[in-house]
């Protein structure tokens, strides 16, 4: 254990990771959702924007935690990036693979809270369009990747779970909090 604590949520597209993460923040100011290198195009908001060279002097230098491909996209958990996600506070890193939750806790250490946010394939169609997004056919097989990504790793452990449909974001910012305050405690107990 390192002391040094983050959460990772997971979950399919529209299932309330970015909206979570926001009540987090509101709740408590050092947690703050951890930007991944994103190489390609479409939507900044979120991430550091990186090129291919910078994405091979990481994968040269053994600084690439973990990177998937969407949307015509790379996104990279990166070392560095990690390592200044600490120094900054508390760190939510939204992850939609559980291979990159589990390159994460085995490759990176920290005391990683791993929550699982759901939501049913209607909810994210719904969201989806209601929040303006061109390619929710591209998030709805997302999201039957996401679950088919579940049953393909029925071991997956989740220290919590959260149905964003019955859970209103502020709640489920309260019950990650109070997780995290207890792996904390038990730590030093």
């Amino acid at each position: 254990m390192t002391g040094r604590q983050g959460v990772i949520l997971y979950g399919p597209p529209a299932a309330g990771k970015d909206t979570v993460t926001a009540a987090l923040t509101e709740l408590r100011p050092y947690y703050r959702q951890f930007a991944r290198l994103k190489v390609g195009t479409g939507k900044s908001t979120g991430y550091r924007m990186g090129t291919v060279e910078q994405l091979r002097e990481l994968e040269a230098a053994g600084d690439v935690v973990y990177a998937n491909s969407r949307y015509g996209n790379t996104y990279v958990l990166d070392r560095p990036g990690l390592d200044a996600a600490f120094a900054a506070g508390v760190p939510v890193v939204h992850l939609g693979q559980v291979d990159g939750i589990r390159a994460l806790v085995d490759g990176y250490p920290a005391d990683w809270s791993v929550v699982l946010l759901w939501c049913p394939r209607e909810a994210t169609a719904e969201r989806s369009a209601g929040r303006g997004d061109r390619d929710t056919a591209a998030r709805l097989a997302a999201w039957d990747a996401t679950r088919e990504d579940l049953d393909a790793h029925p071991s997956a452990v989740w220290n919590l779970t959260v149905d964003t449909t019955a859970a209103s974001p502020q709640d489920a910012a309260r019950r990650i909090d109070q997780l995290l305050a207890q792996r904390a405690g038990a730590a030093t107990a």
